[in-house]
């Protein structure tokens, strides 16, 4: 008796544990649910606020292209004005896309939201001369803060990785992982074919031609030369860290990886391979590649799984650890002084409002020549970038922000490659970009800085676990 009022007071306490256990789960989740619901609401006050102020202080008339614009805009003098800041305005930022993310309470692009710190920090928005038409439209400081906290709040909810030091979780720029998930057979093929030259029509050239993994995923030249010697219209740009752009090739006309490395070995002046079918063909012929293949694709070789291979290997081309990355991470004696100055520069003159997030760019269009025409000479079709892919008049001249990622070592520079150095870079970006010119000694700290960009590329093979 004594042993069946044992168990049975054990069972009842193992009920009740059971039960407090349960009791416990469900004020978990209860208290998770009630933050998470704080914090939306929270942000989507802070959204509604920043809405208000932009639509208060005038933002949408020179910001948006179907602005309703005020009834004095028709008046002769006011008209001239106005059409100009709007056409100045639009041209510079579009704020669209930032209304819209706003009321979907979603993260906005990084460089949207560093253009709008900067403007906001250095007091230029609205301008003088706006204001002295709209009188309302001026920004007293708490409306700044107000605008400034909501940045830091959006950067820290989206943006900020784990490892980023608590002193700079509000930088406009974020270190590389140390690695990204891949599937570890889909990388070894990718290799494999990333490295084949039987994806090009006379078997010479392979990605690697173009994108050599020990010269900064680059070759080193103005513009590429493919089969036969034919010359390309314009500069490869890097491999190294690719998988962080938000589209691919200089006018953004692939969205992915996989889709950007189905270009090259059907471009009549690239790999110049006249079909998949053609390419599928050769590498049929052998024996372990198909096998392995087919290990990993049961439906064998195609463009689809030859370029998903590639694309998956392109994943592992990361390089995190660079001087920058230890300073974010909290390691304050990884960069120089003159770094670190460099850096402050870079963020004061307006080269982080582009340069943004985790690779300093890859994230947005801009046009070359922003502040002033960028002398081309002869406009080629190439120049005309995103407006080849969008056919939006507005996106005439603009390329992706390149990354810079390792810049030191991918010269030379801009879409043509005709940019010899950082130092001609670096001061042909202040002149026609932000439209002013600055001392050789901040020129050279600026280059010190994106000298301490240049990060460690570790093969997968190397590295897995």
């Amino acid at each position: 008796m004594k042993k069946v009022t044992r168990i049975a007071a054990i069972s009842i306490a193992g009920i009740a544990l059971v039960y407090l256990g349960l009791c416990g789960y469900v004020w978990y989740l209860d208290t998770q649910r009630n933050q998470n619901s704080s914090v939306l609401r929270s942000s989507v006050k802070q959204n509604n606020q920043v809405l208000g102020l932009l639509r208060e202080k005038g933002c949408d008339y020179c910001h948006t292209p179907s602005a309703e614009l005020p009834f004095y805009a028709s008046f002769p003098i006011a008209k001239q004005l106005m059409e100009y800041d709007i056409r100045l305005g639009y041209s510079s930022f579009n704020l669209e896309p930032v209304r819209i993310a706003l009321i979907k309470d979603e993260p906005l692009a990084q460089s949207d939201l560093n253009k709008i710190e900067w403007v906001m920090q250095h007091k230029t928005m609205p301008p003088t001369r706006y204001v002295a038409l709209h009188w309302a439209g001026q920004i007293d400081p708490q409306e700044r803060e107000t605008i400034l906290a909501w940045i830091a709040q959006q950067r820290a909810r989206y943006y900020a990785s784990e490892d980023t030091a608590e002193q700079h979780r509000n930088e406009p720029v974020q270190p590389i992982p140390k690695s990204l998930p891949v599937d570890g057979q889909k990388v070894a093929l990718g290799f494999r074919l990333y490295h084949d030259p039987r994806l090009s029509g006379d078997n010479t050239i392979s990605c690697a031609h173009c994108h050599s993994l020990n010269t900064g995923g680059v070759d080193g030249r103005k513009t590429s030369i493919g089969v036969g010697g034919a010359v390309g219209p314009i500069n490869a740009p890097t491999v190294f860290n690719s998988v962080f752009n938000s589209e691919q090739f200089w006018d953004g006309r692939e969205p992915t990886l996989q889709a950007q490395a189905g270009g090259p070995p059907l471009n009549p002046i690239e790999m110049a391979s006249k079909s998949w079918e053609e390419i599928i063909n050769k590498l049929d012929k052998d024996p372990v590649l198909t096998r392995d293949f087919a290990a990993v694709y049961p439906r064998g070789l195609s463009g689809d799984s030859i370029t998903d291979a590639i694309a998956e290997f392109e994943k592992t081309l990361i390089t995190p650890d660079a001087p920058f990355d230890k300073w974010l991470r909290g390691d304050e004696k990884a960069m120089t002084l003159q770094q670190q100055h460099g850096y402050q520069l870079f963020k004061d003159n307006k080269c982080a409002t582009c340069h943004a997030g985790i690779i300093l760019g890859g994230r947005s269009f801009e046009p070359l020549g922003l502040k002033r025409d960028f002398n081309f000479g002869e406009v080629t079709p190439v120049d005309i970038g995103r407006m080849n892919v969008t056919n939006e008049v507005r996106d005439r001249l603009r390329q992706k922000v390149p990354g810079l990622r390792n810049v030191a070592l991918t010269a030379p520079y801009f879409h043509r490659g005709d940019v010899a150095t950082l130092d001609q870079a670096v001061k042909l970006m202040l002149r026609y970009q932000v439209g002013h010119e600055l001392l050789q000694q901040d020129v050279d700290d600026i280059v010190a800085f994106l000298n301490s960009l240049t990060g460690v590329y570790t093969p997968y093979r190397q590295n897995k676990e």
